[in-house]
């Protein structure tokens, strides 16, 4: 039984932790589930809903969202689709 819990446990992480590659890069600064403020000047984006995650991230994009960490979001966030956006926010955000 405790072999099963545990196997159980790792494929969820394991899950958990690749459900999208696209988040990876966000990790670095914001945490493995969005429970950190990057450099502790950012939102916990683990706490957004989805809609203002996905505000925020459009915003980013076309420049009219943002403070001290505007241009370095704008970076990140420019080559991303609109899809791939969603898809993030569908990862890290409430639902």
């Amino acid at each position: 039984m405790k072999k099963l819990v545990m196997v159980t446990s790792i494929l969820s992480l394991a899950l958990h932790l690749h459900a999208t590659p696209l988040y990876t890069k966000c990790a670095a600064c914001h945490g493995q589930e969005g429970e950190k403020s990057a450099l502790n000047k950012s939102l916990i984006i683990k706490d957004m809903d989805k809609d203002a995650f996905i505000a925020a991230m459009k915003g980013y994009k076309d420049g009219s969202y943002g403070k001290d960490q505007k241009a370095m979001m704008k970076a990140q966030v420019l080559s991303l689709s609109d899809a791939q956006i969603e898809e993030i926010a569908a990862f890290i955000t409430k639902k």
